[in-house]
């Protein structure tokens, strides 16, 4: 029990943040019109140019528009928690860092190691979405040539037709050029990124002149009776309409569209290299979000008015609609503009990954030589190159729908774990100051002494003095707290009760994923216990709410607490459930890879180690 209970201990046990006057290890370089240009850059790209076609032919027709609504609701509540915790925590490591300084280092792993995977297979998919585009160009003679050559048997969707040589390429050469320094690379990306958006102008306002209402109310007997092209009768089409494939179509498209939202996390893994991180990153997430959430809307409307929805091209569904519309030359603008788009795009996905794995290694979490900096350029070289070899292999060999649909649920897992992090630390005494003197480490929430005393100089820090620190936790606490301000009890109360309201989350998402038909027919037992996980998540959300919130002055804060970051958690997670049993396969075996990483290497190399260490603990 007592070898347990360390490992308990070490589990949960939290970073403890550096002080402000560390000199930086990254190149303070990046302004706020970076920030936005590098969000926008890395989000619009595969999302437009690739997964458009793909949902609206497959999964949700015309009403993709809402599929990207809903998809960009999930993506700007997930941002809000991002903009927050850039606020508070202006160093290296993103979601993992967020998560370590709050529920612990196994958390921050699993969220680690997730962002891993999303920024490994967005590198991977943009790449093979980069080539495909291409080909798409010079009329399909690379993949003609590479199909007849280096064919691979059939693999059940796992494996490519062939191995994409040209993605494999690609990925080589940037990787080569992001191990070479930061500002140059931003430069670059916002030329292109001002290409993309004149590009994605162009198709919107082209896709309302020459679209046709039409092929929004599109009957069974228009497909049946279409011949150019001849449309395939063994693929299920739907029944036609603005939503063919119904409700649960629109669903299970946002949850593939959900990839195409992805890019703002590349902005909260600057925070080393933003001038003004505190100003800059909340600025920029939002900012970009918004130009992306349009973009997405506009682009997909346009491109189903354009084309009737079951039959735009899988692979590249913008330049095959301006020729639908007789537009040939507009095709041609696209195709370029669309290259530029996705190199931003990969740009973007490249970028975050080797400063995640930075992070990791220097913590001690992964293997501590991939955390050597170039001296010259301040840049991880050695993540930047194992990284990069990494994606590139993964786009050589492996099939793009496969690869979205495992990216979603890493980053939808990465972001359900940014939000429960905002909400437990929203209501916490202390602050998550970057001065060591004013540092309230969280884990002082479960040890037998009062918090630590603070800077004299700190507002906030006098009057948690004056607060009831220490107090006796009673069911009355729940409803009733005894202060005005977070204490003690009342912090381990919410980081419970936020625990238990997640587990009835999943449970509430699992039902409604694999019985939801059930629940619309009124079948009694699922009701009842749809009602019962609903009124014993909203008691949750209600002692939740009774709690006092923490008044540390930030530059930007998550409004509406506790409501937006749960409806955070619930849509991120109902989102998972709709993904199907072969991601989960796929993402259960990544998961295994990362734990045997961990606990073989990770859980006694860790830097925090030697701090909670039962030598060191009084």
């Amino acid at each position: 029990m007592a070898q347990l209970a360390v490992l308990g201990k070490m589990l949960v046990r939290r970073r403890v943040l550096g002080t402000s006057e560390e000199e930086p290890r990254f190149a303070r370089c990046l302004s706020t019109l970076d920030l936005i240009a590098l969000g926008v850059g890395a989000t619009l790209g595969a999302g437009v140019y690739v997964l458009a076609g793909e949902v609206a032919r497959e999964k949700a027709g015309p009403a993709i528009v809402l599929s990207f609504l809903i998809a960009a609701l999930s993506s700007v509540l997930a941002g809000l928690c991002y903009a927050e915790f850039g606020a508070r925590v202006p160093k290296t490591g993103s979601a993992y860092l967020y998560s370590y300084v709050t529920v612990g280092e196994i958390w921050a792993f699993i969220t680690g190691w997730n962002l891993i995977l999303s920024y490994v297979i967005g590198t991977a998919s943009v790449a093979r979405a980069w080539s495909s585009t291409f080909d798409n160009l010079v009329e399909q003679k690379i993949s003609t040539f590479f199909n007849n050559s280096m064919a691979i048997p059939d693999t059940g969707g796992v494996l490519a037709r062939y191995p994409d040589l040209f993605a494999l390429i690609l990925i080589l050469l940037l990787t080569g050029l992001l191990a070479f320094g930061v500002s140059e690379s931003a430069l670059v990306n916002k030329i292109f990124t001002g290409i993309n958006l004149v590009v994605l102008g162009f198709v919107i306002i082209s896709g309302f002149v020459k679209g046709d209402i039409a092929n929004w109310n599109l009957t069974l007997e228009n497909i049946k009776n279409n011949r150019s092209p001849l449309v395939p009768e063994e693929i299920d089409f739907g029944t036609g309409g603005f939503a063919p494939f119904g409700f649960s179509g629109i669903l299970s498209g946002a949850a593939t569209c959900f990839y195409a939202f992805v890019g703002f996390d590349c902005i909260a893994t600057t925070s080393e290299e933003a001038k003004n991180p505190q100003r800059s990153i909340p600025i920029g997430i939002v900012a970009s979000l918004l130009i992306c959430f349009v973009a997405y809307f506009g682009v997909s409307a346009a491109l189903t008015l354009m084309m009737p929805y079951y039959i735009l091209d899988t692979k590249s569904p913008l330049p095959e609609a301006f020729k639908y519309v007789n537009w040939d030359p507009a095709r041609y603008i696209v195709a370029v503009g669309s290259l530029c788009a996705l190199s931003t795009s990969l740009l973007g996905s490249m970028f975050p990954m080797p400063r995640v794995i930075f992070a990791m290694a220097e913590d001690g979490l992964l293997f501590r030589f991939l955390s050597r900096m170039h001296k010259k350029t301040k840049t991880p070289v050695l993540a930047t190159i194992v990284s990069g070899v990494v994606a590139a292999l993964m786009a050589f060999l492996f099939d793009l729908d496969a690869l979205v649909d495992l990216m979603s649920i890493g980053t939808l897992l990465a972001y359900t774990l940014v939000a429960v992090c905002v909400l437990i630390l929203r209501y916490q005494p202390g602050s998550l100051s970057s001065s060591a003197d004013k540092m309230v480490e969280l884990e002082r929430l479960t040890d037998k002494d009062t918090i630590t005393d603070g800077d004299s100089g700190d507002e906030h820090a006098q009057t948690l003095e004056k607060m009831p620190l220490k107090g006796t936790f009673s069911a009355r606490l729940l409803l009733l707290p005894n202060s005005q301000l977070p204490t003690k009890i009342s912090g381990l109360i919410v980081y419970a009760t936020t625990a238990v309201t997640c587990v009835f989350f999943t449970l509430l998402c699992i039902v409604l994923a694999l019985w939801g038909d059930s629940v619309v027919k009124g079948q009694p037992v699922w009701v009842t216990v749809v009602v019962s996980l609903v009124v014993l998540s909203s008691i949750c959300i209600l002692v939740i709410w009774r709690q006092p919130q923490s008044n540390e002055a930030i530059t930007f804060k998550v409004p509406l607490l506790p409501v937006l970051p749960l409806v955070s958690i619930f849509v991120n997670i109902y989102l998972m459930m709709q993904l199907d049993g072969r991601t989960w396969i796929r993402f259960t075996v990544w998961m295994v890879i990362g734990f045997l990483i961990y606990f073989a290497y990770g859980i006694r190399n860790s830097s925090s180690a030697e701090k909670h260490s039962p030598r060191n603990t009084p």
